[in-house]
């Protein structure tokens, strides 16, 4: 059974550190990013299984451009969206997005993740 790999971008500093050490707690291999930009940069490194992001966030990317690179480098990856409006309030998300409500418990977090990495995901090639 493999760790499943998850990159969390969250530009709310205490808020990453609570749900980054939160989902380690539970067995889920972390890194974290402030935006969209460095989260970028984080997926050109290494492979992740699941990115979970903010919709709305700093630095001229929002979560559902990000996820867009998602799907060009990491296409194997799980899409999880978080955001305080109703989804109705947000415009079309991309078919590989899950969408998450805020607030919600790490329990709806976990709900939405794989409990270990599908024999199929490979590392990105060098």
């Amino acid at each position: 059974m493999s760790e499943v790999r998850v990159l969390l971008v969250e530009d709310e500093d205490d808020l990453r550190l609570l749900i980054g050490e939160a989902l380690r707690m539970t067995g889920y291999r972390v890194s974290t990013a402030a935006d969209g930009p460095q989260a970028v940069t984080a997926m050109e490194r290494e492979p992740f299984d699941v990115v979970v992001s903010d919709v709305s966030m700093p630095n001229g990317m929002s979560g559902i451009e990000l996820s867009d690179h998602v799907a060009r480098l990491q296409p194997h990856a799980r899409v999880i969206l978080a955001s305080g409006f109703a989804r109705a309030q947000l415009p079309a998300l991309p078919g590989n997005v899950i969408f998450l409500p805020k607030p919600y418990r790490i329990p709806q977090l976990l709900a939405l993740l794989p409990e270990r990495a599908e024999p199929g995901d490979a590392p990105l090639p060098a």
